[in-house]
């Protein structure tokens, strides 16, 4: 079966505790979502209290269109993305915003990202 949804349209918008939202579109079993990640964005104050966990717990796959993201994993290990970078991040991570234009991802992995739990 086909199927379209466009993204600015979603099936759902998960706002974040501040500082942006994603938007989520499901086509059966494929889940995409549009991360916007304002200026001031910090995953551990602005979804840690939706997510309930101490680290991000989501194994992203996307890529970055617009802006910057610092991602500091678990182990200390640290990776800054942005425009046009595809990424593969492991759960076990804290993130945030770098700048002060919004970072924008699109993601394959967030079925659960930022979903009351």
């Amino acid at each position: 079966m086909s199927d379209k949804q466009n993204i600015d349209t979603p099936h759902e918008k998960r706002p974040f505790k501040g500082h942006g939202h994603m938007n989520v579109v499901t086509l059966g079993g494929f889940t995409l979502g549009r991360g916007v990640f304002e200026p001031g964005w910090r995953w551990s104050n602005d979804v840690k209290p939706i997510a309930g966990t101490d680290s991000c717990q989501t194994h992203h796959t996307g890529i970055c269109l617009s802006g910057q993201m610092a991602i500091r994993f678990d182990d200390g290990t640290e990776l800054t993305i942005g425009s046009g970078d595809v990424v593969n991040l492991d759960p076990g991570h804290d993130a945030w915003t770098i700048g002060d234009e919004p970072c924008v991802v699109l993601d394959t992995g967030i079925a659960a990202y930022a979903k009351p739990a």
